[in-house]
Formats: C-alpha cells, sequence, structure tokens
C-alpha cells in the first residue's frame, strides 16, 4: 500500500497532465480557428480582389458600350460578339465619331465605299456615308462585312481579321504567294507588321471580352 505522501504526489501529478492537456486542446484549437479565419478571411479578400480588378478592367481597359446593338447583329449575322467587340475596341476604341487618316468612320471603321458596296447587298436604299457616324447602322455594316469574310475565308478568324484590316485582295494575294491552306493559323506568318500586330491585338481583346462579360 503506497504512503499518504506518494498518492498525494500521483495526484498532483494527474492534475498537472491533465492541465497541460487541456491548455494543449484550447490552444489546438484556437490555431484551428486561426488557420480557419485565415483561410476565409483570404478566400473574401481574393474575391473582392478580383472583383476590383474585373471592375477596373471593365472601365478602363475593355469597355463594352453598344453591348445590346453588337449582341442584336452578332447574333442576326452568326457572328461571335465578343470578336466584334474586340474587332471594335481595336479600331476606334468604341468611339462613334471616329474617323481615320484614310477616310474610315465610326465604330467598325469602315471606308465609304465599303460602306456604298454593303448597302447595295443589304439593299438598305436609305444609306448615305454620314449614317457610318450613327452606332448601330456602324455595327450593322460592320458585323455582315465580317461575316461576309468569314464566309470568302471558309471561317478562318485569323484570315477574316487580317482581311478585315488589309483588305479582302490582299489577303488572297498571300495566300497565293505563300500557299496558305483553309486551316491557316499561325497569325504571326502575316508578313505585313501593321496586320499581323492587328490581328494579335484583336484576338487578345476577344479573349477578354469573353473572360470579363460571357456568363460562366
Amino acid at each position: 500500500m503506497a504512503c499518504p505522501c506518494e498518492q498525494a504526489g500521483y495526484m498532483m501529478s494527474n492534475t498537472k497532465d491533465e492541465s497541460t492537456s487541456y491548455v494543449m486542446r484550447i490552444i489546438q484549437g484556437f490555431m484551428i480557428m486561426l488557420l480557419f479565419l485565415t483561410v476565409t478571411f483570404a478566400g473574401i479578400y481574393e474575391g473582392l480582389q478580383t472583383h476590383v480588378i474585373e471592375k477596373v478592367e471593365k472601365k478602363y481597359f475593355y469597355p463594352y458600350p453598344y453591348e445590346q446593338v453588337i449582341n442584336k447583329y452578332a447574333q442576326k449575322y452568326n457572328m461571335d460578339s465578343t470578336l466584334v467587340a474586340g474587332i471594335i475596341l481595336a479600331e476606334s476604341k468604341f468611339v462613334p465619331n471616329a474617323k481615320s487618316h484614310r477616310g474610315a468612320i465610326g465604330l467598325m471603321q469602315i471606308m465609304p465605299e465599303t460602306g456604298q458596296w454593303i448597302a447595295k447587298n443589304i439593299s438598305d436604299n436609305n444609306y448615305t456615308d454620314d449614317k457610318l457616324y450613327d452606332p448601330e447602322t456602324n455595327i450593322r455594316y460592320g458585323v455582315w462585312y465580317l461575316a461576309f469574310l468569314m464566309r470568302e475565308f471558309r471561317h478562318n478568324e485569323i484570315l477574316a481579321v487580317a482581311a478585315y484590316n488589309a483588305g479582302h485582295g490582299q489577303i488572297e494575294q498571300w495566300q497565293q504567294i505563300y500557299h496558305w491552306g483553309r486551316n491557316f493559323a499561325d497569325y504571326k506568318k502575316i508578313p505585313y507588321k501593321e496586320t499581323r500586330d492587328y490581328v494579335k491585338r484583336v484576338l487578345d481583346n476577344r479573349k477578354s471580352y469573353k473572360k470579363l462579360y460571357s456568363p460562366n
């Protein structure tokens, strides 16, 4: 039989171990809670940060005025609305009264002679060159013309976008010289730097518009 002093020592030791264990459980619980709160607030912060970045991108880098009009004619002519938006951003930065030194007019920078040709093809008897400053008319004509180029180049987006910049005849000439087939996909092979850079810019714009505005 143990003496009373030994029993007391055992009880004190046992009580000390229990206290230490209790404190450790509290610390572990606190650490788990702290980790949970850190992860939670990090997620909230990341979400807010992403939202703020997207808001800034939409307002200052990839605006989308006339979105409803673009969607209307993109649907009518079976075109990708974000590709249209990417072209408008590259052409005029969504300034409806833009006019280039070459005489191209409006949001999609349509030359007056091209506008006249489009008007005949879509039977718009009320066309005048000044109507190209009207956002809806300009988008309607521009999307129709882009759809025409897509058909001409067998739905090859790179060639159609290049043709929007350099002209239909120029792309056909390059096709003959460089033997580009219907599956041509490397815009870096376009010999004219302005057109090469233009195609890259439009495709990059389209990618950003898809990320920012397309439903998930």
